[in-house]
Protein backbone atom coordinates (compact mmCIF):
# COMPACT_ATOMS: atom_id res chain seq x y z
CA UNK A 1 0.00 0.00 0.00
CA UNK A 2 1.16 3.50 -0.77
CA UNK A 3 -0.17 7.01 -0.39
CA UNK A 4 -3.83 7.14 0.42
CA UNK A 5 -4.50 3.42 -0.12
CA UNK A 6 -4.98 2.93 3.65
CA UNK A 7 -7.75 5.56 3.55
CA UNK A 8 -9.74 4.07 0.65
CA UNK A 9 -13.39 3.68 1.60
CA UNK A 10 -16.22 5.75 3.02
CA UNK A 11 -16.49 7.59 6.32
CA UNK A 12 -18.62 10.24 7.99
CA UNK A 13 -16.98 13.50 9.01
CA UNK A 14 -19.02 15.37 11.62
CA UNK A 15 -17.41 18.83 11.69
CA UNK A 16 -14.96 21.20 10.01
CA UNK A 17 -12.42 20.32 12.72
CA UNK A 18 -12.77 16.62 11.86
CA UNK A 19 -12.43 17.45 8.14
CA UNK A 20 -9.20 19.31 8.81
CA UNK A 21 -7.94 16.44 11.02
CA UNK A 22 -8.64 13.99 8.19
CA UNK A 23 -6.66 16.28 5.89
CA UNK A 24 -3.70 16.33 8.32
CA UNK A 25 -3.69 12.52 8.35
CA UNK A 26 -3.84 12.40 4.54
CA UNK A 27 -1.08 15.00 4.25
CA UNK A 28 1.13 12.83 6.43
CA UNK A 29 1.16 10.01 3.84
CA UNK A 30 1.08 11.96 0.55
CA UNK A 31 4.29 12.06 -1.48
CA UNK A 32 5.62 13.91 -4.52
CA UNK A 33 3.80 12.64 -7.60
CA UNK A 34 0.47 12.10 -5.82
CA UNK A 35 -2.62 13.59 -7.43
CA UNK A 36 -5.78 13.94 -5.35
CA UNK A 37 -8.98 15.03 -7.08
CA UNK A 38 -11.63 16.60 -4.84
CA UNK A 39 -15.28 16.59 -5.85
CA UNK A 40 -18.33 17.87 -4.04
CA UNK A 41 -20.74 20.79 -4.01
CA UNK A 42 -19.77 24.32 -3.04
CA UNK A 43 -19.20 24.57 0.69
CA UNK A 44 -18.77 20.81 1.15
CA UNK A 45 -15.36 21.16 2.78
CA UNK A 46 -12.87 20.74 -0.07
CA UNK A 47 -10.75 23.73 0.99
CA UNK A 48 -11.02 22.79 4.68
CA UNK A 49 -9.69 19.32 3.81
CA UNK A 50 -6.89 20.92 1.77
CA UNK A 51 -5.93 23.14 4.73
CA UNK A 52 -5.45 20.01 6.80
CA UNK A 53 -3.42 18.37 4.02
CA UNK A 54 -1.19 21.46 3.94
CA UNK A 55 -0.55 21.14 7.68
CA UNK A 56 0.25 17.43 7.26
CA UNK A 57 2.65 18.20 4.42
CA UNK A 58 4.22 21.08 6.38
CA UNK A 59 3.97 23.67 3.62
CA UNK A 60 4.04 27.44 3.74
CA UNK A 61 1.24 29.87 3.03
CA UNK A 62 -2.40 30.30 3.89
CA UNK A 63 -4.56 27.79 2.03
CA UNK A 64 -7.60 29.37 0.45
CA UNK A 65 -9.71 28.49 -2.55
CA UNK A 66 -7.70 29.02 -5.75
CA UNK A 67 -10.86 29.86 -7.74
CA UNK A 68 -9.60 33.13 -9.17
CA UNK A 69 -5.96 32.16 -9.69
CA UNK A 70 -6.73 28.56 -10.83
CA UNK A 71 -3.57 27.15 -9.18
CA UNK A 72 -1.62 28.15 -6.10
CA UNK A 73 1.71 26.60 -5.00
CA UNK A 74 2.64 26.25 -1.33
CA UNK A 75 6.38 25.54 -0.90
CA UNK A 76 7.56 23.05 1.72
CA UNK A 77 8.85 24.41 5.02
CA UNK A 78 11.41 21.58 5.02
CA UNK A 79 12.61 19.10 2.45
CA UNK A 80 9.19 17.72 1.47
CA UNK A 81 7.31 18.36 -1.76
CA UNK A 82 5.34 21.53 -2.43
CA UNK A 83 1.55 21.45 -2.42
CA UNK A 84 -0.14 22.67 -5.60
CA UNK A 85 -3.82 23.50 -5.00
CA UNK A 86 -5.80 23.67 -8.24
CA UNK A 87 -9.37 24.75 -8.97
CA UNK A 88 -10.22 23.23 -12.38
CA UNK A 89 -13.83 24.46 -12.39
CA UNK A 90 -13.22 27.01 -15.16
CA UNK A 91 -11.02 24.73 -17.26
CA UNK A 92 -12.64 23.36 -20.38
CA UNK A 93 -10.24 20.57 -21.39
CA UNK A 94 -7.47 18.40 -20.01
CA UNK A 95 -5.12 20.38 -22.27
CA UNK A 96 -5.87 23.50 -20.22
CA UNK A 97 -4.87 21.65 -17.05
CA UNK A 98 -1.65 20.55 -18.74
CA UNK A 99 -1.05 24.15 -19.89
CA UNK A 100 -0.79 25.24 -16.24
CA UNK A 101 2.71 23.70 -16.33
CA UNK A 102 2.34 22.00 -12.95
CA UNK A 103 5.21 19.77 -11.82
CA UNK A 104 3.00 16.73 -11.19
CA UNK A 105 6.00 14.46 -10.54
CA UNK A 106 7.66 16.76 -8.00
CA UNK A 107 4.58 18.03 -6.14
CA UNK A 108 1.52 16.86 -4.28
CA UNK A 109 -1.36 18.15 -6.38
CA UNK A 110 -4.81 18.67 -4.86
CA UNK A 111 -7.20 19.48 -7.71
CA UNK A 112 -10.79 20.53 -7.09
CA UNK A 113 -13.28 19.80 -9.90
CA UNK A 114 -10.62 17.96 -11.98
CA UNK A 115 -12.14 14.45 -12.23
CA UNK A 116 -12.74 14.72 -16.02
CA UNK A 117 -9.07 15.61 -16.60
CA UNK A 118 -7.16 13.41 -14.15
CA UNK A 119 -6.47 10.49 -16.52
CA UNK A 120 -4.80 12.88 -18.97
CA UNK A 121 -2.18 14.01 -16.45
CA UNK A 122 -1.64 10.95 -14.22
CA UNK A 123 -1.66 7.17 -14.51
CA UNK A 124 -2.77 6.87 -10.88
CA UNK A 125 -4.74 9.25 -8.66
CA UNK A 126 -7.14 9.30 -5.75
CA UNK A 127 -10.58 10.87 -5.80
CA UNK A 128 -12.12 12.23 -2.63
CA UNK A 129 -15.85 12.84 -2.95
CA UNK A 130 -17.47 14.94 -0.25
CA UNK A 131 -21.27 14.90 0.07
CA UNK A 132 -23.01 17.44 2.25
CA UNK A 133 -25.83 16.47 4.58
CA UNK A 134 -29.40 17.63 4.14
CA UNK A 135 -32.10 18.69 6.56
CA UNK A 136 -35.80 18.15 6.02
CA UNK A 137 -37.17 21.71 5.96
CA UNK A 138 -36.16 25.11 4.73
CA UNK A 139 -35.80 27.12 1.54
CA UNK A 140 -34.60 25.67 -1.74
CA UNK A 141 -32.39 28.58 -2.76
CA UNK A 142 -32.01 27.29 -6.31
CA UNK A 143 -35.75 27.52 -6.96
CA UNK A 144 -36.73 30.08 -4.33
CA UNK A 145 -39.46 27.88 -2.86
CA UNK A 146 -40.18 26.96 0.73
CA UNK A 147 -42.16 24.35 2.51
CA UNK A 148 -42.02 21.42 4.88
CA UNK A 149 -40.75 18.95 2.25
CA UNK A 150 -38.09 21.15 0.65
CA UNK A 151 -34.53 20.36 1.63
CA UNK A 152 -32.09 23.05 2.70
CA UNK A 153 -28.42 22.22 2.75
CA UNK A 154 -27.21 22.66 6.31
CA UNK A 155 -23.63 23.82 6.79
CA UNK A 156 -23.41 22.06 10.16
CA UNK A 157 -24.53 18.71 8.76
CA UNK A 158 -22.05 15.81 8.71
CA UNK A 159 -20.26 15.05 5.45
CA UNK A 160 -19.90 11.67 3.79
CA UNK A 161 -16.35 11.32 2.49
CA UNK A 162 -15.53 8.60 -0.04
CA UNK A 163 -11.90 7.97 -1.08
CA UNK A 164 -11.28 5.93 -4.24
CA UNK A 165 -8.07 4.99 -6.03
CA UNK A 166 -7.97 5.22 -9.83
CA UNK A 167 -5.35 3.67 -12.07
Amino acid sequence: MTGLDAFVGEREVASPAEMEALGRALGGVLRAGDLVVLTGPLGAGKTTLTRGIAVGLEVRGRVQSPTFVIARTHPSLGDGPPLVHVDAYRLGTDGELDDLDIDFAGSVVIAEWAAPFAAAVADRWWEIEIDRGWAGTGVDTACGTAGPHVADMEDAAPRRVRITRHG
